[in-house]
């Protein structure tokens, strides 16, 4: 059975009329009691429903013409309800252009026609928060706002309102349909292992050991790890992020970022007196060492990876002269190195598991001197969740992959998902995913690279629930249990 759009007056139906092709429409009625009955009423089995109309804003900051996508319910018989597909919606409606708030909706029995201070909500109505507890399905709310604190119902500019905010419904209907395309019964599929790995959890956790124990700042070169949830945690923690080592002040304390850096970085901290403290992987610093160990010996070290990501970067920074960055399968066939008998691999620890293997497969079968390192560069936790990827994928209509634009092991777990034939996408949070991309995907895989935080995770599946009954299950996998050290300017 289809989800319901809940459309309380007549003119709100008016103004959606024609607009939701395909989508089950049940007009309740004006009021608490009313629009209950009718809710009940008319169902039918819907998976979940979506209330939209027009409201009263209680919040200064709206403006007639907003969009109010409610988080939770007040003011019903069942008290508040969270409305869990919202920052789902709401991206659906800014994405049409509308000017969009989300927060609490307060449903009244009564019209409201003065101040109506203290309830913390952004806006009221008179039906939504009944329906949502004669729904007994996950419910949603969008209304637009007609009247505000300054401008009050009863006003001579009241009509004109009402007609701009049934214009912005109407322009809306578009992304109501979405979510009425998207909503349905559904299953989760989590794969294990995801999110964070012991080298982020190492160097999160560098941060704020150093937060607490610096007398001044903390400042950290670049992004500590590729994620914008946790680099905007850390700044509201006290962290100062800054590009490079010259912005910090002589005789502050600085961290270098999980993804390594060349000798001259360090070298100029030295030079500014700074309290350097080292969150860098220990799994990259394994890496630095086998090209400090191939070049001294005379080698071309041939670094597979992508030349612009940090810790390519970083990596090639030990030996400039004598690394080769290889990108690709295509480049390791042109590649010359100043002596065939003298040559030597890494790798970028966060590449995709196949494709750096086709590129070391030709690297050795044109060098047969290679030499390769003592033991894999792509780190444990990038091997662990591809495998893992590529396991829910094969089960998924779908797969959702939480992690940053610039995270290459993230970047990687979505296109290791789209060679196993199902489409998926890379999503910064909830509040990214495209409710196109779900109708009709009964089973949603969801995993997230190894530096996005797990309540992303926890936050997406809370979305998910809120477009009809979910069931959640986590694939079985590998189980990680790898420690690191913390450095010892923290110890």
């Amino acid at each position: 059975m289809s989800a319901v759009v809940a459309i309380p007056l007549r003119a709100e139906r008016a103004a959606l009329a024609g607009r939701l092709p395909g989508t089950r429409v049940l007009r309740t009625g004006m009021g608490p009691a009313r629009s209950a009955a009718r809710t009940r009423a008319g169902l039918d089995g819907a998976p979940a429903v979506l209330v939209a109309g027009v409201a009263g804003a209680l919040d200064e900051r709206l403006r007639p013409g907003d969009v109010v996508v409610a988080d939770e319910l007040r003011g019903g018989p069942a008290g508040a309800i969270a409305s869990p597909s919202a920052p789902l919606l709401a991206a659906a409606l800014r994405r049409k252009g509308l000017t969009v708030h989300v927060g609490p909706l307060l449903t009244r029995a009564d019209v409201v026609r003065g101040p109506l201070t203290g309830t913390g909500a952004l806006a009221v109505d008179m039906e939504s928060a009944a329906i949502a507890a004669a729904a007994g399905t996950p419910v949603a709310a969008v209304r637009v706002v007609v009247d505000t604190p300054r401008h009050p119902l009863r006003s001579p500019g009241t009509v004109v309102r009402g007609a701009r905010a049934l214009a912005v419904l109407r322009r809306a209907a578009p992304a109501l349909q979405e979510w009425a395309a998207a909503a349905r019964p559904r299953e989760v599929l989590l794969a294990t292992p995801r999110s964070f790995c012991a080298g982020v959890e190492r160097a999160v956790t560098v941060v704020e050991r150093a937060l607490e124990r610096a007398s001044g700042p903390v400042y950290v070169r670049r992004q500590i790890v590729h994620n914008a949830h946790v680099v905007a945690d850390l700044e509201n923690r006290g962290a100062v992020f800054v590009q490079e080592v010259g912005e910090v002040p002589e005789g502050a304390t600085v961290v270098l970022a999980a993804h390594g850096v060349a000798p001259g970085v360090r070298e100029d901290a030295d030079r500014r007196g700074l309290a350097v403290v080292d969150a860098t992987c220990p799994l990259v610093t394994k890496v630095h060492s086998e090209v400090r160990r191939y070049s001294r010996r005379g080698d071309t070290v041939f670094l597979i990876g992508h030349a612009d990501h940090e810790e390519v970067v970083g990596t090639r920074g030990e030996a400039p002269h004598r690394v080769v960055v290889v990108e690709d399968a295509e480049q390791a066939e042109r590649v010359q190195p100043a002596d065939p008998e003298r040559v030597a691999y890494v790798m970028q620890t966060t590449l995709a598991v196949d494709e750096a293997e086709q590129v070391a497969t030709v690297l050795r079968r044109r060098f047969p001197a290679l030499s390769a390192p003592r033991s894999d560069d792509i780190c444990y936790a990038t091997t662990n969740r591809q495998r893992a990827v590529r396991e829910i994928a094969a089960a998924s209509d779908l797969v959702l992959v939480l992690g940053s634009a610039n995270s290459s092991n993230s970047q990687r777990l979505a296109e290791v998902a789209e060679r196993e034939g199902t489409p998926a996408h890379l999503v910064e949070d909830a509040s990214a995913v495209d409710l196109r991309w779900l109708a009709g995907a009964a089973r949603v895989g969801v995993t997230a690279g190894a530096s996005a935080p797990p309540h992303l995770v926890d936050d997406l599946v809370t979305a998910l629930g809120g477009l009809g009954p979910l069931a959640v299950r986590s694939a079985a996998g590998a189980v990680e249990d790898v420690l690191f050290a913390l450095p010892k300017e923290l110890s």
